[in-house]
């Protein structure tokens, strides 16, 4: 029998750190250090020679600033229960959040105002955030799941004809979904709704690699003709502060603000008729 047949196969839990490791450009030694542990442990922990406690995955994952669905599949992999829940937004333990959530969508209006998971998922849009939707020709579901904010965004049927400048606003859109992808495996469902939308007709080959040069401008403003006119908007995107479930940490709040005078008085004008 071969040395290289006596070999033990590296452990999920050492894989997934030694990966996590090299997404964040830290040695063994730089890790053990921020962990409060020794490169020879750590070595030994990705080796399988040594199994590694509950406390230091949760060490090792804080050092490494993973994201907690990947701190819970660290966990999983070093045979441990998952220490954050992945509860659904519908959940009586998010009423708050709700309430919070529902709080800054009214307070938004009469301006756009929208609620995305990682996925980019519609999960909540205030009155004025549909009736741009409509306005626009599109609707907020329909009746098939969520709306997706990358589909509406990519899809030749979706936003595209009525944006100005749509690869550039695309592009920026395609930026966040790949700074959400660092370091995620290809089964992560973001990843493969991202190879979708890059496979729609006439996307730019440029989109499929991450560009974070692409805009020099410190905002990036997001425009859509309508009616002869233009609505003109920048975009802010908030999250929960400490967050200690899954859901939590990946709620996105977009918000749309008028980029200038002309854009704040039609919209003023059209979500009043709209909402006679």
């Amino acid at each position: 029998m071969t040395a290289s047949a006596l070999q033990t196969p590296v452990p999920e839990l050492g894989r997934l750190l030694k990966h996590w490791r090299q997404v964040q450009g830290m040695s063994q030694l730089d890790l053990a250090l921020e962990a409060g542990s020794s490169a020879r442990h750590l070595s030994f922990i990705e080796t399988g020679r040594s199994n590694a406690s509950r406390e230091m995955v949760l060490r090792l994952s804080e050092a490494l600033a993973l994201p907690l669905r990947e701190r819970n599949r660290l966990l999983n992999a070093a045979g441990y229960t998952a220490a954050y829940h992945a509860r659904s937004l519908d959940d009586a333990g998010f009423d708050k959040v709700r309430e919070a959530l529902d709080f800054m969508l009214q307070q938004q209006e009469p301006y756009p105002a929208i609620v995305m998971n990682r996925n980019f998922d519609v999960l909540m849009i205030n009155g004025a955030g549909a009736k741009m939707l409509a306005l626009l020709g599109l609707a907020a579901g329909d009746g098939k799941g969520p709306p997706n904010t990358l589909r509406l965004m990519l899809h030749p049927d979706g936003l595209r004809p009525v944006i100005r400048d749509w690869e550039r606003a695309a592009g920026h859109l395609i930026e966040r979904a790949h700074r959400q992808l660092k370091g995620a495996e290809e089964n992560d469902p973001l990843r493969q709704l991202l190879a979708e939308v890059l496979s729609y007709p006439d996307i730019p080959e440029s989109f499929a690699v991450e560009n974070p040069s692409a805009d020099a401008l410190p905002v990036l403003p997001l425009e859509f003709e309508y009616g002869g006119n233009v609505l003109s908007w920048i975009t802010t995107v908030a999250s929960f502060g400490t967050p200690q479930d899954v859901t939590a940490e990946e709620i996105m709040v977009e918000s749309f603000f008028p980029a200038d005078e002309a854009t704040d008085n039609l919209i003023r004008a059209l979500m009043a008729e709209a909402g006679k």
